[in-house]
């Protein structure tokens, strides 16, 4: 990847100044809420997540003011769209040096605003650094604003800016809420509009455990969103977005920005180059019909730890997608008719429905129950784990995580966390956590990189997530963790403890033999390497499930066509265990001390097929004719 110097910043150069001629491919011919999915898919590959501490300096890129009060002489002020008056003198300019963290009147400085407000998604990143709606404001208006949503002034007025936007009791029609709101002047509604629906379609699939209106009070609910994936607004607040955005088209203003956007952090607002996108999604004839229930659900592969379930449905345009409940709690949705279900206990018996909904969100009645018991043991891992860890000099962090546990993994309540020091209160903590995207598949593995990381076997490139969040500044003394939702996965070091005199300057590998996470650290399951020692980084460990012989191990005859399958191998005697499982997972025999006398294994019983034959954390496939 090439680079750039920007001021004392290395930044990923894209050498498109608009968007790449296949930028948007799969999109032609896509409407609605399959737009919306396409287009999240497209701008939430490698996008790089820099540090909040990073946009200051990005601002003196992105919002510089080329349109309103600019002249040869002041190509350094800010473009605030809280305080810029397009149509006469703007009260007071900033520069980017001048970020303040409060102030008493407007003028003072700015601050970095966060157009969703931060309380929406817990100040988590990637979302807490995103440029598209992140932006420089004035530090007092930006206090006064608070979390109150953008929307029209009502007759209750309580502040009047300079520019003459305001902040007012609700007056937007359609709206229960009845508390205050900001409303910002006409020039800048458009580009608000289209921050907010970049933000409904770039967080696609976090959206339902973001901060929502409960149901509860919607005179004091402040929070926009409505839970859905799709939809994603309450219905008055996008009324009132697809009004600004018509109403104020898209400027050259917003062109630039979106292109110095997409250089620094590699991805756009598909709504500034295709603003006729935001009704092509959002404007449909939602049809109200309450769907059938699905049918047929079962379960195509029942594992210890996970279930993958199949249901059927009408062929009906109007159905969105399919909500999955177990023990009757929702615990996710599809817009296919399959779902794997994980995070299960072994030998456990579930229940599981599902409805089907429209685009209107009306829900079908419930399936019939579908009863599951898990399998007390299986092959597979029981959750995703760290298997190689890169602690190099300066930005040179990496780590790589692989998925062993036998089906597709949902990435998006994954979370990496990192334990600080804080000198000055001789305390430890944990800043807002770095959330996980996307999906992997079995038996892939993928890298989370420091963008500024200079390491020769790996780039920005290669990684499925360049991150600058502080969890990729760690160091050897911090601890680490794979999270899934509250819950630690994976660890690296021991919390509030520090761990520099074993993992400082280090490169650790997973050990072939560990083939499960570990939520409490443990040295000896990991080999040490030298600074910067990144080999095979990004590719899958020996640990994984071998289809052959391996140099400790192997089996003849294979295929088997008789009763006994032979094991050969030094020390195999010194084998505990010797488990043998189909390729669904299921354990069809175990014996322990299996070669203690002999060194075969008698499989009269096992019908034909393909199986592994697991001999303690080794792996082989075989068949049985």
């Amino acid at each position: 990847m090439k680079h750039i110097l920007f001021s004392v910043l290395l930044l990923p150069f894209f050498v498109f100044s608009q968007a790449p001629a296949t930028y948007y491919d799969g999109t032609a011919d896509l409407s609605g809420y399959a737009l919306k999915s396409r287009l999240h898919d497209l701008i939430s590959v490698k996008t790089i997540s820099w540090n909040y501490g990073d946009l200051p300096e990005f601002y003196g890129v992105t919002d510089l003011d080329h349109y309103y009060d600019y002249d040869a002489t002041n190509d350094i002020y800010l473009l605030d769209i809280y305080s810029n008056n397009p149509t006469g003198t703007t009260a007071y300019h900033y520069t980017k040096e001048q970020l303040i963290s409060s102030a008493a009147t407007e003028g003072l400085g700015y601050n970095r605003e966060h157009m969703m407000p931060q309380s929406s998604f817990n100040s988590n990143y990637p979302m807490y650094s995103d440029l598209f709606f992140v932006i420089p404001t004035d530090a007092k208006i930006n206090q006064l604003r608070s979390n109150y949503p953008y929307a029209m002034a009502g007759s209750t007025n309580y502040y009047t800016f300079t520019n003459g936007s305001k902040i007012s009791k609700n007056g937007t029609p359609g709206s229960g809420y009845t508390g205050r709101v900001y409303e910002p002047i006409d020039e800048f509604k458009g580009d608000i509009a289209r921050s907010l629906l970049y933000f409904a379609v770039r967080y696609e699939g976090k959206l339902n455990a973001f901060n929502f209106y409960n149901g509860t009070s919607p005179a004091n609910d402040t929070s926009p969103l409505d839970g859905t994936e799709e939809k994603a607004f309450e219905d008055w607040y996008l009324a009132m977005l697809l009004q600004w955005n018509q109403q104020d088209p898209v400027s050259q203003r917003e062109i630039e920005r979106n292109n110095k956007v997409y250089e620094i952090q590699g991805n756009r607002n598909p709504f500034i180059d295709h603003p006729e996108w935001v009704n092509l999604i959002w404007n449909q004839t939602l049809t109200v019909i309450t769907p059938q229930a699905p049918a047929n659900l079962s379960p195509s592969k029942i594992s210890a730890y996970f279930v993958t379930l199949n249901w059927s449905s009408p062929s009906d345009p109007n159905i969105l997608g399919y909500k999955i409940y177990q023990n009757g709690v929702y615990v996710g949705y599809t817009k296919n008719t399959d779902l794997t279900v994980d995070h299960l206990l072994n030998s456990t018996l579930y229940q599981f429905t599902v409805k089907a909904y429209y685009r209107d969100y009306t829900e079908s009645p419930e399936s019939a129950v579908l009863e599951v018991t898990t399998l007390n043991e299986d092959v597979f891992a029981k959750d995703l784990m760290i298997t190689k860890y890169i602690e190099g000099t300066e930005n040179n962090k990496a780590l790589q995580i692989t998925n062993r546990t036998g089906h597709a993994v949902d990435l998006n309540n994954y979370r990496i966390g990192a334990q600080f020091y804080n000198s000055a209160n001789s305390n430890y903590y944990f800043p807002a956590p770095y959330e996980l995207e996307g999906t992997i598949q079995n038996n892939e593995t993928f890298i989370i990189l420091n963008p500024r990381a200079n390491l020769s076997c790996v780039t920005n490139d290669d990684a499925k997530f360049p991150s600058a969040s502080p969890q990729m500044s760690f160091d050897g003394s911090n601890y680490l963790e794979l999270r899934y939702k509250t819950k630690t996965v994976d660890a690296i070091g021991t919390k509030s403890i520090n761990n520099f005199s074993t993992l400082g300057d280090v490169s650790l590998y997973r050990i072939s033999s560990v083939t499960e996470p570990n939520a409490s650290f443990d040295l000896s399951e990991w080999q040490s390497y030298a600074t910067d020692y990144c080999e095979d980084l990004g590719t899958l460990a020996g640990s994984d499930i071998s289809t052959t012989a391996n140099e400790s191990n192997s089996i003849y005859p294979n295929p088997v066509f008789g009763n006994t399958l032979f094991v050969k191998g030094k020390q195999i005697e010194q084998v505990r265990s010797a488990s043998i499982y189909d390729f669904s997972g299921k354990q069809v025999m175990k014996i322990t001390d299996p070669f203690k006398n002999r060194n075969s294994i008698d499989v009269e019983k096992i019908p034909p097929g393909v199986y592994l034959l697991k001999l303690d954390n080794i792996s082989i496939k075989f068949i049985r004719k």
